[in-house]
């Protein structure tokens, strides 16, 4: 016990954590230690001496007034638990031992830890373990908490039986739910693995788990942003996303500068930077459109590749519920509106918030300005071209 400053001083020092906390953990180690050892329902105290290099223990005596009824040990505490006696002294006895005590004092009786015997010394020790590795713990979720939404990797250490990828990254462990891994994924011990943090969870049985997704659409925004420089530079912004893992996701771009063209920014010089990030995504095929607040021009943009005729807002989005709109569309453009599988018009509704309902018209998008008859007339007048080569 002469060396546990240095002690206290070391594992602060090695765990990265604040020599009071330490210092607590081992106080409340002690006591739960004398109360196992001693009495539960007894009070007891410590303390460390800095200057004289010692740790104190010792039993805390209540001063009552006399005839108080908790000297009879007959009382219970709100708990319904029977109050020990052993806990109080009354007053006039309490002035044969110092004169200047009052009601409500405390006198401390030093305890000797050393002579509680082996078995105190195993269980301090497994009670301050535990309290540290709690400090630990609690470090690591604010330092982690902090990077939810953020990019972590990490080397494949298990796969069990429910198909849980478990990922060391750094000085935690990592969770990759099946669910949250791209559909014909597999991973095995020894594959370093990137993904998003979404949440932090203390597991009673693994302790601190980092839970991390590859399906989530902040993980797309990510990996975007590592590749190109004017999202990182916040001069293209993601106002929404939209993800079907591993088959196809929706971008919804837009620039506060002028001269930056976001989407050719994104999609970067024949599409090496949008090419980059659907490789790290199990070749998953990424649409960019540019955002608009108007939400009939967003809802139009998001269904492309197909030409829109007119979009009718019937219901506004609120807080808990996505609105409505009602797209008018010509025949030929339907199938690309829905997509295969219905994938597009699906992410077109998960990027805008909008259900959308497809209503089919007769005839075909226009190529050019102009109605289908003007179009006709421009193609099949020839007049100008006999004219020349008369």
């Amino acid at each position: 016990m002469d060396k546990i400053i240095d002690i206290l001083d070391s594992i602060a020092y090695e765990k990265g954590l604040q020599i009071e906390n330490v210092e607590n953990a081992l106080k409340e180690a002690l006591i739960k230690t004398a109360e196992k050892m001693v009495d539960e329902t007894l009070r007891f105290d410590a303390n460390i001496d800095r200057e004289n290099k010692k740790l104190q223990l010792s039993q805390k005596i209540e001063v009552l007034a006399v005839g108080d009824e908790r000297l009879t040990g007959e009382v219970e505490d709100e708990y319904g638990n029977e109050i020990n006696a052993e806990n109080f002294i009354d007053l006039d006895e309490a002035k044969e031992i110092d004169e200047d005590l009052e009601i409500g004092d405390f006198i401390d009786y030093d305890l000797e830890f050393e002579n509680m015997g082996r078995n105190a010394a195993t269980i301090l020790h497994n009670n301050f373990e535990y309290k540290i590795q709690r400090f630990i713990e609690e470090n690591l979720l604010g330092k982690y908490k902090d990077k939810i939404g953020k990019v972590v990797s990490g080397v494949v250490t298990r796969v069990d039986r429910q198909e849980n990828t478990y990922i060391e990254i750094g000085e935690v462990k990592g969770m990759l739910q099946r669910k949250s891994r791209i559909k014909g994924e597999t991973f095995k011990v020894g594959d370093t693995v990137k993904a998003v943090v979404r949440g932090v969870n203390i597991d009673k049985t693994n302790g601190l788990i980092i839970d991390i997704s590859r399906t989530s659409p902040k993980f797309l925004e990510c990996l975007l942003a590592l590749e190109v420089p004017e999202l990182k530079d916040e001069k293209v912004i993601i106002e929404a996303s939209a993800r079907i893992p591993g088959s196809r996701a929706k971008i919804a771009l837009t620039s506060i500068d002028p001269q930056i063209d976001p989407i050719g920014a994104v999609v970067g010089v024949k599409g090496i930077r949008i090419s980059a990030v659907s490789f790290q995504l199990s070749g998953e095929n990424i649409d960019c459109v540019e955002y608009s607040a108007i939400p009939e021009m967003f809802i139009s943009r998001a269904l492309s590749p197909a030409i829109i005729s007119k979009v009718e807002i019937t219901q506004a989005p609120t807080f808990n519920d996505k609105g409505k709109a009602t797209v008018t569309i010509p025949s030929d453009q339907k199938s690309k509106a829905i997509g295969k599988a219905g994938l597009n018009i699906r992410l077109a509704s998960m990027l805008t918030k909008y259900e959308i309902e497809l209503i089919e018209i007769e005839g075909s998008a226009p190529t050019v300005e102009g109605n289908n008859e003007r179009r006709e007339e421009k193609t099949t007048d020839t007049s100008s071209l006999e004219a020349l080569f008369k």
